[in-house]
């Protein structure tokens, strides 16, 4: 299992262009982070308190880890690895503490802004859609919808599957659960919908956004990361937030729960992907050069796509123009700075590929 501590998750900083807009947008990244590492950094310590520093695990944009039982027990879906892995440390009947998260996570509903994946409080909501409903079956092969079904699936866990190690301090009682295989397509499916309508109000292609969403969260709704983007495209409430809600004639920011409901998200970072290709990179003529500078931007910026080929915006989009597609999906994958935006075109670009086959 991995471990993920606060200051290790990814950080997206989606930034425009412009130099001024930079320098604000980096005030408010440092007043907000410093805000939010206050506060992650309190609960890792809590958790580590409690597990052990070893055992420190904080949910992150593919990783959904909620604790319950004063912290004593915890769930984690790992969307990239496609497991569900229940733990408890309690002292006293660890199956019935084992039994009831099961129950809670297969059940849960798809509603992130209801669950404070920062305190222990049992705040899941069953659901009578969940969120997992055919992402994993039972012992079956069925889907999880009732909690009759998943009771009963809890207790066959319980009786093949438990495992206990030892952590040198104390015992930690575990149960896994594989999703099915095709579990990624199956969380990407709830919501096509959503996205087709984003892509036909902004004019950004379908795979692209799907991609992106793949790359960014691995279709988690409940993604989060250090720097507090939120959501299935990762937005950040004071950069790409802004922009878009500037763009749109709202004043300040979206808020949290804003950027946890899936549709507001995608449309969010529809509008941000829509911006950053109409706007800030729209200098670019040949659209295949251009969708790779947009995907970069996205992670780490436009204005560091376009300080690659110059300082100068200007002469940048001069020298973009005389190169081939090729030559310009190369150099960013080669000479940005930032090794994480040089991955990311990479691997949504890969990714975009597949959605562009279905």
């Amino acid at each position: 299992m991995k471990k993920f501590l606060a200051l290790a998750l990814v950080v997206p900083l989606l930034i425009s262009c412009s130099s001024k807009k930079e320098d604000s947008y980096n005030e408010a990244f440092v007043k907000d982070t410093n805000g939010f590492d206050i506060l992650m950094g309190q609960f890792a310590h809590n958790i580590e308190n409690i597990w052990g520093i070893k055992e420190v695990l904080i949910a992150g944009p593919k990783d959904y880890v909620k604790y319950t039982d004063q912290y004593l027990t915890r769930s984690h879906i790992n969307f990239d690895e496609g497991t569900i892995t229940i733990e408890t440390i309690a002292g006293t009947e660890p199956a019935a503490h084992l039994r009831q998260a099961i129950i809670n996570t297969l059940l849960m509903g798809d509603d992130p802004g209801s669950i404070d994946l920062y305190s222990d409080a049992n705040d899941v909501v069953i659901s009578k859609e969940p969120f997992l409903y055919g992402q994993v079956v039972d012992n079956t092969g069925q889907p999880i919808r009732w909690e009759g079904r998943a009771s009963k699936f809890a207790d066959y866990l319980l009786q093949t599957r438990m495992k206990s190690r030892s952590t040198g301090l104390k015992i930690v009682y575990s149960v896994t659960i594989n999703l099915v295989p095709n579990h990624l397509d199956k969380r990407a499916h709830k919501y096509i919908g959503m996205v087709r309508k984003a892509s036909k109000k902004y004019g950004v292609d379908e795979s692209l956004i799907l991609a992106i969403m793949q790359t960014e969260s691995s279709f988690n709704p409940y993604a989060v990361s250090h720097a507090d983007a939120l959501g299935l495209m990762q937005v950040v409430q004071h950069s790409a937030g802004v922009d878009v809600f500037k763009s749109q004639g709202k004043w300040g920011k979206p808020s949290r729960s804003f950027l946890f409901d899936p549709e507001s998200n995608i449309d969010t970072g529809t509008a941000y992907l829509a911006i950053l290709q109409d706007s800030y990179l729209s200098g670019i003529d040949n659209p295949t050069s251009r969708r790779y500078a947009v995907i970069t931007a996205y992670n780490g910026g436009a204005g560091s796509v376009l300080r690659v080929f110059n300082n100068d915006k200007n002469r940048a989009f001069n020298i973009i123009n005389s190169m081939a597609p090729g030559d310009i999906y190369q150099t960013l994958t080669t000479r940005h700075p930032s090794a994480e935006s040089r991955n990311y075109l990479k691997k949504v670009n890969t990714a975009q590929k597949s959605y562009r086959r279905r």
